[in-house]
């Protein structure tokens, strides 16, 4: 029996649609945008992987390996845009996929002036279901700092459940920081 990846035919990223955004793979022509948006410090302050600062040559380098990483199946890195506008409002990845396991990683980011909208979930909600329905995945997990609650439930509220404590995780600032580990389980999930 072949893996999920073997039956696959290369197909460009695709495009996610949801009732008020649009998922649609990063260009080179976003990467203005994505440095000031993303490498805003309160972006960076309770993000695990995003530079602060962030400079639009680290952001079009950024993009160059997403393109990368979407035609290898190891990554899909999406630009969140609102529906009615082109701007960039925020950044989702499901990343570090695993075929062997069917496992890969979510994260996201929502610009600093378009947080407490409901974004963060409606955007999450699309990506699990990509992953699931279209990638085929069993298990999607994600991280978040213990002193981003907030982001703890997102996740929660999308079904994940906590699967553990990561004492001193990451260093940021200098300074050791817990991180909670989540996930979902495709049997879990709830269209």
């Amino acid at each position: 029996m072949g893996s999920a990846k073997e039956g696959y035919r290369e197909l460009d990223q695709p495009t996610l649609v949801t009732p008020r955004l649009v998922l649609r793979p990063y260009q080179q022509e976003d990467a203005d945008e994505l440095a000031r948006l993303a490498g805003a410090r309160a972006i960076a302050d309770t993000t695990i992987s995003i530079p602060h600062p962030y400079t639009t040559i680290a952001a079009r380098a950024r993009i160059a390996h997403w393109q990368i990483d979407a035609r290898n199946r190891s990554a899909y890195h999406f630009a969140v845009c609102r529906a009615a506008a082109e701007g960039l409002i925020g950044g989702v990845e499901l990343r570090a996929i695993d075929w062997e396991h069917l496992q890969g990683e979510l994260s996201l980011w929502i610009g600093v002036t378009q947080q407490g909208r409901g974004y963060a979930g409606e955007v999450l909600g699309a990506l699990v279901g990509y992953g699931f329905d279209q990638l085929g995945l069993w298990r999607l997990y994600a991280y978040h700092m213990v002193r981003n609650p907030t982001s703890g439930r997102v996740l929660e509220r999308l079904g994940m459940r906590r699967e553990g404590l990561m004492r001193d995780r990451v260093c940021k600032w200098g300074q050791f920081e817990d991180v909670v580990l989540c996930a979902i389980l495709r049997s879990e999930w709830h269209r």
